[in-house]
């Protein structure tokens, strides 16, 4: 069922535009799983809307707190498909050096049910640097020129955990010993999903973009010409006017619509302390323009997120 985007969000909520295409704040709420059904709609409405959506003042969450308010915008995903977070829900990420998250993408596109939502809570904000951005995929898709349009939407590309990253992003952890290590149980678990690179959103019919720093190469094209195809479309999402930076304050949430949106955690706050903790709200396969769904090539994600109860 699509989505009337139109719908009204003038209530008791304030809602402040901060970027042009992409981006809201929204005070005068306290998240909380006991949220009152209006409210949850008129937030998850603004999440659609505005792909990304922004919380101050939320340091009365704790991570069970977290968990119950993420519960009202659907089901949750376990914490990560791979990496081993000692939480069943909370996926915990944690740097004084840089950050494995350093490069555009779109969570966890590397298997087939591509999560629906992502809650983030800020929990030790460094005192300088450590921003978010965030771009919008409907928008990059919609500002195409027609040729391209004509390419990408009978395109697809093969996504997967497998891909070394730090060649393409020549990231300056490559050898950091905490770095390799978090590779290695990233990629400890393989998996490999085909994804439409035009996806139909499930519940605004909008058609975004699917690609990121998980894509390994297009179907029917080599790696030079996937290397090629790949940076221009990207640079087509990033663009500066189809994004938004968040400068973190502790207590801070962001709320995004991963089928709708890449993000970009910054590096550049040295060797200060930074934490954010992120829920996961489970998504449903991605379809193509043509009504065909993304397809698994290596690995079984049926643990992480169960798409049955979705349907269910």
């Amino acid at each position: 069922m699509t989505l009337q985007l139109e719908q009204d969000l003038s209530t008791d909520l304030h809602v402040q535009q901060l970027g042009g295409r992409i981006g809201v704040r929204i005070d005068g709420v306290r998240l909380a799983g006991d949220l009152d059904d209006t409210t949850v709609q008129q937030v998850r409405a603004a999440i659609l809307k505005h792909k990304v959506v922004f919380f101050r003042g939320q340091d009365h969450l704790d991570d069970d707190a977290h968990i119950a308010f993420a519960e009202r915008l659907g089901t949750l995903t376990t914490a990560h498909p791979t990496v081993n977070t000692g939480s069943e829900r909370i996926y915990t990420l944690t740097a004084n050096k840089g950050m494995a998250a350093n490069s555009w993408h779109t969570d966890v596109t590397f298997v087939d049910r591509v999560p629906a939502f992502s809650v983030l809570r800020g929990v030790t904000i460094p005192p300088h640097g450590g921003n978010t951005v965030w771009a919008n995929t409907v928008e990059a898709y919609d500002r195409l020129p027609d040729a391209l349009k004509a390419l990408v939407e009978n395109l697809w590309a093969v996504h997967t955990n497998a891909y070394d990253y730090a060649d393409r992003d020549e990231r300056e952890d490559f050898d950091d010993e905490v770095a390799v290590a978090r590779r290695k149980e990233f990629r400890r678990t393989t998996y490999e999903t085909s994804h439409p690179v035009v996806r139909i959103h499930p519940e605004t019919g909008e058609r975004a973009l699917l690609l990121g720093h998980f894509v390994k190469q297009f179907v029917g094209f080599n790696s030079l010409e996937s290397s090629t195809l790949f940076n221009l479309l990207q640079n087509r999402i990033t663009r500066l006017e189809n994004t938004i930076r968040w400068t973190w304050q502790q207590g801070d949430v962001a709320i995004w619509d991963n089928r709708a949106t890449q993000h970009y955690a910054v590096a550049d706050f040295g060797e200060e302390p930074r934490e954010v903790r992120r829920i996961t709200v489970a998504g449903d396969v991605p379809v193509s323009i043509d009504g065909r769904h993304s397809e698994v090539l290596v690995g079984d994600a049926s643990g992480f997120a169960d798409i049955d109860a979705l349907i269910g």
